[in-house]
C-alpha cells in the first residue's frame, strides 16, 4: 500500500513538472525564437523568474488560499490576496526588466533586425503578464476546487458504503440467530419423539451451520449453493412432519450459477414453514425456483393454517422485514417483492423477482 502511494505521487509529481515545462516552452520560450532576432540571455533569465513566480503562485493558491479561505467562504480575503499576488507578480516582471536592461537590450536586437514592429512593447508585456497570471490562478483554483469536490464526494460514498455494510452485518447477524433458534426448536421436538431422527437432524444442521458460519464469510456464494442450503432446509423440516403436510419444490433444470446475497430466500421459505403447516391438518408448500438469463423468480405459496397466527406480517419476526431491508441495500432498484395473503381462498403467497446481473 505506501509503496502503490509512493509510485501514485512520483508519477502526479513527474505530470506536474511535464505540464509546466510545457506551458513555460510555450508561452514564454517559443514566441521569442519566433522574432528572428538573437535574443540575450538576460531575457531568458527573465523569463525564468517570471514561470518560478507563476509556479509559486499556483501552489501558494492551491495549498493555502483556496483551502483556507475560499472554501471557508472567506471570499472577500481571498480575493484581496489573489489581486495582490498579480500585482506582486506584474511589479516584479517590470522590476526584472530595470534590473537586467531588457529593454535596450532587446530594443537593440530588434534595431540590428530591422526597424522595430511595436512601439509599446512594455504595456504588451503588463496585459500580457495579467492575463497570463490570472490564467494561472483561475486553473489553480478551478482544479483544487475539483479536486476538493471528487474528495469530499469520495468520502462521502466511503462513509455510506461503511454505513451500508454495517447494517448489512447487523442484519445478518440478526438472521443467523432467527433462523438457528427456529431450528433448533424443531429439532428439540423431535428429540421427544425419534431419537435417530433428531440425531440426523443434528448432524444435517452442522452442515447448514458450517456454510452460514464460515462458506459465506469468506466470499461471496453461489445461487447453486443457496438452493442447496434451501433443500437441506426443507430437508431438515420434513423430519417432523406428518404425511398430511404436502411439499412442493422446483428448481431450474439447468442452473447458470451467479453470486447471490447469502440466506436472502431463506425468510421467506421459513415463513411458509411458520405459518403453513399442521401437526393435523392438511396443508401445502409450493416452492418455485426459476431463472431467466440473470433474473431469479421465486414463488412461495401456503395454506393459511387457522391454528396459527393469522396477521402473517406481524408474526414474521425480524426474518421478512430484515430480508426486505436487505434487498433495499443490496439491489436497490434490481428487485419487485409481492407479498399476498388472500383471506377468501387461506393462502400466503410471495412472488420475488431478483435481477441478479
Amino acid at each position: 500500500m505506501i509503496v502503490a502511494k509512493s509510485k501514485s505521487g512520483l508519477v502526479t509529481i513527474v505530470i506536474h513538472v511535464l505540464i509546466w515545462v510545457a506551458f513555460a516552452l510555450i508561452l514564454f520560450f517559443f514566441q521569442p525564437l519566433t522574432w528572428n532576432i538573437v535574443v540575450p540571455y538576460q531575457f531568458w533569465v527573465k523569463n525564468g523568474i517570471v514561470v518560478s513566480l507563476l509556479v509559486i503562485a499556483y501552489y501558494f493558491n492551491s495549498s493555502v488560499l483556496v483551502p483556507k479561505l475560499l472554501l471557508k467562504n472567506r471570499t472577500s480575503i481571498y480575493l484581496l490576496i489573489i489581486i495582490s499576488v498579480a500585482v506582486i507578480i506584474v511589479m516584479a516582471n517590470n522590476y526584472s526588466d530595470q534590473w537586467l536592461n531588457i529593454p535596450q537590450l532587446m530594443g537593440a536586437a530588434f534595431h540590428k533586425s530591422g526597424p522595430p514592429k511595436h512601439h509599446n512593447r512594455n504595456n504588451e508585456f503588463d496585459i500580457f503578464m495579467i492575463v497570463t497570471t490570472a490564467l494561472v490562478i483561475g486553473i489553480s483554483t478551478s482544479i483544487t476546487t475539483i479536486q476538493k469536490w471528487q474528495h469530499d464526494k469520495q468520502l462521502h460514498q466511503d462513509l455510506e458504503q461503511d454505513r451500508v455494510s454495517s447494517e448489512l452485518s447487523f442484519l445478518k447477524a440478526q438472521i443467523n440467530p432467527h433462523f438457528f433458534f427456529n431450528t433448533l426448536n424443531n429439532i428439540y421436538a423431535l428429540t421427544l419423539v425419534n431419537a435417530d431422527t433428531s440425531r440426523k437432524a443434528i448432524h444435517q444442521l452442522s452442515r447448514m451451520m458450517r456454510y452460514v458460519l464460515y462458506d459465506t464469510q469468506n466470499a461471496i456464494p453461489q445461487l447453486s449453493q443457496e438452493i442447496a442450503f434451501i433443500k437441506d432446509y426443507i430437508s431438515l423440516m420434513q423430519l417432523r412432519l406428518t404425511d398430511v403436510v404436502k411439499i412442493n419444490l422446483t428448481t431450474p433444470a439447468t442452473l447458470k450459477d451467479m453470486a447471490v446475497a447469502p440466506m436472502i430466500f431463506l425468510p421467506f421459505v421459513e415463513n411458509a414453514f411458520k405459518h403453513g403447516v399442521s401437526a393435523t391438518q392438511p396443508s401445502n408448500i409450493d416452492i418455485n425456483v426459476s431463472q431467466q438469463n440473470t433474473t431469479i423468480e421465486l414463488k412461495i405459496s401456503n395454506n393459511i393454517i387457522k391454528e396459527q397466527n393469522n396477521n402473517l406480517e406481524a408474526g414474521s419476526g425480524i426474518g421478512l422485514n430484515n430480508t426486505r431491508r436487505r434487498l433495499d441495500l443490496l439491489y436497490p432498484g434490481k428487485y419487485t417483492l409481492v407479498i399476498d395473503e388472500n383471506t377468501v381462498t387461506n393462502t400466503y403467497s410471495v412472488h420475488l423477482t431478483l435481477d441478479l446481473s
